[in-house]
């Protein structure tokens, strides 16, 4: 097994709104009970695949606390933080310290396609951050546009205390994985890779000991991460391949919206609202996702029937 302190499946919650687009207040309490009963070693909140773009700053401080309050400590929480505003994300991380949260999660400083950080301002907003005492994951994330090198990433793993966990989602997961566990040694105590899990036995090779997916089918994915760590690829490998399916489908056709359709046919949520301009999910592309995952019978279809 790894000695690495981070290690298993942490899935970003999905955020439920109501038929009429208002936050799902009972239905977040619900999301949050479905994933600590999938098995997870730990919940993201707030995250991309949260719809954190489509929600605003007060119903994001609301749901903060409402998540935190219901977890009650039964599992460790990681809140994303990620705002182009220094000040903003050191108010966030302090926030999510004081209501209990495990770990923040934040992307290097970004805002449409031009307005970026460079590598000096990346590192001191991150080092800001760390000022507040609480773990930070980096988020290496497309969407930010931002390029963040593995000498960039290594220095501030050696030399901000608070910077722990990485969640590497870039091209070439792999290949990235590998050197900067190699730069940044026992400095980088939780390798992660994210995508929905598209490439995580490459990346399990690579040296990850865990991964971010999102809420789908957490409890079909974290026997793959403890087979291997375990040392039994074979099982792993025979794990991974029979899932794939899904997280192909989710990753290719669905995004965000599968854990929702999917949590909505199991009867842990009421709906699976998308705000504009998000498009619902397709009825065929639907369909095509709960086929394929209905002769897995993962948890999420089952759990509120």
């Amino acid at each position: 097994m790894t000695t690495r302190p981070y290690s298993g499946i942490w899935p970003v919650a999905p955020t439920p709104f109501t038929e009429t687009g208002a936050v799902d207040d009972d239905g977040m309490r619900r999301v949050i009970d479905c994933m600590i009963d999938q098995g997870c070693d730990g919940i993201c909140i707030l995250a991309n695949f949260s719809e954190q773009f489509l929600i605003s700053d007060a119903e994001r401080a609301h749901l903060t606390r409402l998540c935190l309050e219901h977890v009650d400590g039964r599992i460790p929480v990681i809140v994303t933080i990620s705002h182009f505003a220094t000040d903003i994300a050191v108010a966030r991380a302090r926030e999510a310290k004081e209501l209990g949260a495990a770990i923040v999660m934040m992307m290097a400083p970004y805002h449409g396609a031009l307005l970026k950080g460079n590598a000096q301002q990346t590192f001191e907003q991150f080092a800001r951050v760390g000022e507040v005492g609480i773990p930070i994951m980096i988020q290496d994330a497309p969407l930010s546009g931002v390029e963040l090198p593995v000498p960039l990433l290594a220095r501030m793993a050696t030399e901000i205390e608070m910077v722990k966990l990485f969640k590497i989602e870039s091209a070439g997961v792999a290949t990235k994985m590998r050197a900067l566990l190699e730069a940044g040694g026992d400095a980088i105590e939780g390798p992660f890779d994210g995508e929905e899990a598209i490439t995580l036995l490459a990346d399990l090779d690579a040296g990850a000991t865990g991964s971010m997916t999102s809420g789908l089918i957490p409890d079909l994915i974290r026997p793959v991460i403890t087979a291997h760590a375990a040392g039994d690829r074979d099982a792993a490998v025979a794990g991974y391949t029979r899932v794939l399916p899904v997280i192909n489908h989710e990753n290719r056709q669905c995004g965000f919206r599968a854990a929702k359709a999917a949590m909505v046919e199991g009867g842990v949520i009421k709906s699976d609202f998308c705000r504009h301009p998000i498009d619902p999910l397709p009825a065929p592309t639907r369909e095509e996702l709960l086929g394929l995952m209905r002769p897995l019978d993962p948890i999420v279809l089952s759990w509120g029937r």
